[in-house]
């Protein structure tokens, strides 16, 4: 088959390198699946990077979620030959590949009212949202939500699943085209960090007040002015760091203020709650089915294409999602 493989760090489009290698086999308690979408995250480029907090041994396959159909089952494995499913293959051998193994204990069926190309963008993108939203920060119908980064991968689903619980959410864009994005995704106000105060532009929103809770990816500039527009009892949520800036907090000043630093770290779950992981993909399932969350994906690329889509992805210029179509 042919497989994306990095066989050195660096720049995505110039360390990853289209191979044939032998066809993966299932082992016991796993599933052989054909990738018929593999989304890209920004940790794929991190990967390719070194830059990540797993390193894989090299030569390494990138691709951390996959929409597949199942081909093959493992011994002691539960699943269905033909089953169309979600899954994240392990490292060293992810998902920028026509076949992929995972472990059946941690592959889902597929929303039937999802595409391939957005099923595949469902699961750590809106799976991240969902547990920093709910279960870290609280966010509560009536409050107000600021997103960075609102109209890529990770910010657009946060717009989703807050606009879905009710809440009134600011998005913050760079450039005109991720404003037109971002409003079509339901934000309530877009903030174009180019061009506005994004201090003054929330405060104005909120009479002053604040947002109740900060949904942010970035880092850097972003956290920075995140603690000058929070509300009391406020909760900023750390996501990631995609501007390679991580910030420094004033304790005192969280003090000062009364608002709460939050950190999340969704794969955790994995290992601390995975029955908690089971009950949000059903919650996403049931938010999909009735469109209250749909996966912005921007583009579908061929396989042949995925290095190049990767460097868009590391190089901060894309909206929405990406995603590999190998058939």
């Amino acid at each position: 088959m042919q497989a994306w493989r990095v066989h050195e760090n660096g720049e995505p489009r110039e360390v990853m390198r289209l191979d044939e290698v032998p066809d993966p086999v299932a082992g016991p308690g796993q599933h052989l699946l054909r990738v018929r979408a593999a989304n890209i995250n920004f940790p794929d480029a991190l990967l390719c990077r070194g830059q990540y907090q797993v390193r894989p041994p090299l030569p390494f396959t990138p691709g951390v979620e996959i929409c597949g159909e199942i081909v093959a089952v493992g011994e002691g494995a539960e699943g269905r030959v033909g089953d169309r499913v979600l899954a994240q293959p392990p490292l060293p051998r992810g998902g920028f590949a026509e076949l992929a193994v995972a472990d059946a204990a941690t592959v889902r069926p597929a929303p039937g009212s999802l595409d391939d190309a957005e099923a595949a963008a469902l699961h750590i993108g809106y799976q991240t949202g969902w547990f920093g939203l709910h279960r870290r920060a609280h966010l509560k119908a009536g409050e107000t939500l600021l997103v960075h980064a609102a109209a890529g991968g990770v910010g657009s689903a946060a717009v989703q699943l807050g606009k879905a619980a009710g809440a009134t959410v600011i998005g913050v864009v760079g450039g005109r085209d991720k404003a037109r994005t971002a409003r079509e995704l339901g934000c309530d106000l877009v903030i174009d960090r180019r061009t506005e105060d994004i201090v003054a532009a929330v405060k104005e929103a909120t009479g002053g007040r604040g947002a109740d809770v900060v949904y942010d990816p970035v880092g850097g500039d972003a956290y920075a002015k995140s603690v000058k527009c929070i509300a009391f009892e406020g909760r900023l949520l750390v996501v990631g760091f995609a501007s390679g800036a991580i910030p420094s907090p004033g304790l005192n000043h969280a003090l000062v203020k009364n608002y709460a630093i939050v950190g999340l770290h969704w794969g955790l779950y994995n290992a601390h709650d995975p029955a908690a992981i089971d009950a949000c993909h059903r919650e996403l399932t049931e938010l999909a089915a009735r469109g209250a969350i749909k996966p912005l994906v921007s583009e579908r690329v061929a396989l042949a294409d995925a290095a190049d889509a990767v460097q868009r992805v590391a190089d901060g210029t894309t909206t929405g999602r990406i995603v590999v179509t190998p058939n």
